[in-house]
Protein backbone atom coordinates (compact mmCIF):
# COMPACT_ATOMS: atom_id res chain seq x y z
CA UNK A 1 0.00 0.00 0.00
CA UNK A 2 1.10 3.50 -0.86
CA UNK A 3 0.25 6.35 1.30
CA UNK A 4 -1.44 9.71 -0.33
CA UNK A 5 -1.34 13.24 0.68
CA UNK A 6 -4.75 12.13 2.63
CA UNK A 7 -3.40 8.98 4.36
CA UNK A 8 -0.19 11.22 5.58
CA UNK A 9 -2.81 13.80 6.57
CA UNK A 10 -4.85 11.19 8.54
CA UNK A 11 -1.50 9.92 10.08
CA UNK A 12 -0.05 13.55 11.33
CA UNK A 13 -3.28 14.67 12.70
CA UNK A 14 -4.14 11.18 14.94
CA UNK A 15 -0.37 11.69 16.26
CA UNK A 16 -1.11 15.07 17.78
CA UNK A 17 -4.74 13.45 19.21
CA UNK A 18 -5.36 10.11 19.04
CA UNK A 19 -8.73 10.81 20.59
CA UNK A 20 -9.81 12.90 18.04
CA UNK A 21 -13.58 11.88 16.97
CA UNK A 22 -13.76 10.46 12.92
CA UNK A 23 -16.52 13.16 12.48
CA UNK A 24 -13.66 16.02 13.02
CA UNK A 25 -11.06 13.90 11.22
CA UNK A 26 -13.20 13.73 8.65
CA UNK A 27 -13.63 17.12 8.00
CA UNK A 28 -10.29 18.07 8.83
CA UNK A 29 -9.16 15.71 5.55
CA UNK A 30 -11.87 16.85 3.74
CA UNK A 31 -13.77 13.38 3.53
CA UNK A 32 -17.16 12.13 4.59
CA UNK A 33 -17.19 10.12 7.71
CA UNK A 34 -17.60 6.58 6.63
CA UNK A 35 -14.61 6.89 4.04
CA UNK A 36 -12.46 8.26 6.56
CA UNK A 37 -13.50 5.72 8.87
CA UNK A 38 -12.46 2.91 6.35
CA UNK A 39 -8.85 4.53 5.68
CA UNK A 40 -8.02 4.97 9.18
CA UNK A 41 -8.92 0.66 9.35
CA UNK A 42 -6.90 0.50 6.23
CA UNK A 43 -3.77 2.18 7.91
CA UNK A 44 -4.03 -0.09 11.14
CA UNK A 45 -4.55 -3.08 9.39
CA UNK A 46 -1.43 -2.16 7.15
CA UNK A 47 0.66 -1.66 10.22
CA UNK A 48 0.89 1.84 10.24
CA UNK A 49 -1.01 2.69 13.02
CA UNK A 50 0.65 0.13 15.64
CA UNK A 51 -1.41 1.64 18.54
CA UNK A 52 -3.00 5.02 20.55
CA UNK A 53 -1.83 6.01 23.71
CA UNK A 54 -2.43 8.39 26.30
CA UNK A 55 0.57 10.96 26.96
CA UNK A 56 0.94 12.14 30.75
CA UNK A 57 2.72 15.05 32.37
CA UNK A 58 5.69 14.23 34.72
CA UNK A 59 5.73 17.03 36.43
CA UNK A 60 1.94 16.29 37.30
CA UNK A 61 2.94 12.50 38.57
CA UNK A 62 6.31 14.42 40.14
CA UNK A 63 8.89 11.96 38.30
CA UNK A 64 10.97 15.26 38.07
CA UNK A 65 14.01 13.98 36.55
CA UNK A 66 14.88 12.35 33.41
CA UNK A 67 18.49 10.67 32.29
CA UNK A 68 20.14 8.92 29.45
CA UNK A 69 22.12 6.28 30.41
CA UNK A 70 24.73 4.70 28.30
CA UNK A 71 25.16 1.17 28.84
CA UNK A 72 28.58 -0.91 27.91
CA UNK A 73 27.61 -4.94 28.15
CA UNK A 74 30.57 -7.10 28.90
CA UNK A 75 29.87 -9.55 25.59
CA UNK A 76 28.62 -9.06 22.37
CA UNK A 77 26.49 -12.30 22.60
CA UNK A 78 23.28 -12.30 22.00
CA UNK A 79 22.46 -14.43 24.57
CA UNK A 80 23.56 -11.40 27.22
CA UNK A 81 21.66 -8.62 24.79
CA UNK A 82 18.71 -10.77 25.32
CA UNK A 83 18.87 -11.13 28.76
CA UNK A 84 19.90 -7.61 29.45
CA UNK A 85 17.06 -6.62 27.41
CA UNK A 86 14.24 -9.20 29.07
CA UNK A 87 15.56 -7.53 32.21
CA UNK A 88 15.40 -4.05 31.88
CA UNK A 89 11.97 -3.97 29.75
CA UNK A 90 10.48 -4.67 33.42
CA UNK A 91 11.51 -1.80 35.22
CA UNK A 92 9.12 1.05 35.31
CA UNK A 93 11.18 3.87 35.01
CA UNK A 94 12.67 3.05 31.80
CA UNK A 95 10.92 4.43 28.93
CA UNK A 96 13.19 3.90 26.42
CA UNK A 97 15.77 1.14 25.41
CA UNK A 98 17.33 1.59 22.40
CA UNK A 99 20.57 -0.76 20.77
CA UNK A 100 22.90 2.16 19.45
CA UNK A 101 26.36 2.48 17.31
CA UNK A 102 28.59 5.36 16.82
CA UNK A 103 29.01 5.23 21.07
CA UNK A 104 31.30 3.55 23.27
CA UNK A 105 28.22 2.11 24.90
CA UNK A 106 25.71 -0.91 23.38
CA UNK A 107 22.33 0.67 25.12
CA UNK A 108 20.85 4.15 25.50
CA UNK A 109 18.20 4.10 28.19
CA UNK A 110 15.92 6.92 28.99
CA UNK A 111 14.92 6.45 32.60
CA UNK A 112 12.28 9.10 34.60
CA UNK A 113 12.36 8.95 37.86
CA UNK A 114 11.21 11.14 40.79
CA UNK A 115 14.34 12.63 42.15
CA UNK A 116 18.01 11.97 42.22
CA UNK A 117 17.37 9.66 44.83
CA UNK A 118 15.29 7.60 43.58
CA UNK A 119 17.63 7.65 40.45
CA UNK A 120 20.86 6.66 42.57
CA UNK A 121 18.56 3.81 43.89
CA UNK A 122 17.64 2.82 40.56
CA UNK A 123 20.72 3.01 39.14
CA UNK A 124 23.15 1.07 41.85
CA UNK A 125 20.59 -0.91 43.73
CA UNK A 126 19.04 -2.50 40.29
CA UNK A 127 20.72 -1.52 36.64
CA UNK A 128 24.34 -1.70 37.88
CA UNK A 129 23.50 -5.31 39.05
CA UNK A 130 22.18 -6.64 35.92
CA UNK A 131 24.58 -9.47 34.35
CA UNK A 132 27.18 -7.82 31.66
CA UNK A 133 26.94 -4.69 33.10
CA UNK A 134 30.18 -3.21 32.79
CA UNK A 135 29.97 0.74 32.48
CA UNK A 136 26.81 3.45 33.05
CA UNK A 137 27.12 7.04 31.75
CA UNK A 138 25.02 9.18 32.53
CA UNK A 139 23.24 12.44 30.98
CA UNK A 140 20.57 14.57 32.53
CA UNK A 141 17.70 16.39 30.63
CA UNK A 142 17.95 19.80 31.59
CA UNK A 143 14.67 20.78 29.24
CA UNK A 144 12.76 18.69 26.36
CA UNK A 145 12.70 21.09 23.19
CA UNK A 146 10.24 19.01 21.35
CA UNK A 147 8.16 17.58 24.15
CA UNK A 148 5.35 14.79 21.41
CA UNK A 149 6.57 15.51 18.63
CA UNK A 150 5.42 12.86 16.16
CA UNK A 151 7.54 11.34 13.36
CA UNK A 152 7.50 13.19 9.87
CA UNK A 153 4.85 12.26 7.68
Amino acid sequence: MTLDATDRKILRLLQQDARISNLDLAAQVNLSPTPCARRVRRLEDEGYIIGSMVLLDPEKLELALTAYIGVTMERHTNEQFEQFESQVVRFPEVVGCSVVTGRAEDYLLKVVVRSMKHYEEFLLGRLSRLPGVTNLHSSFELRNVTPNKGLPV
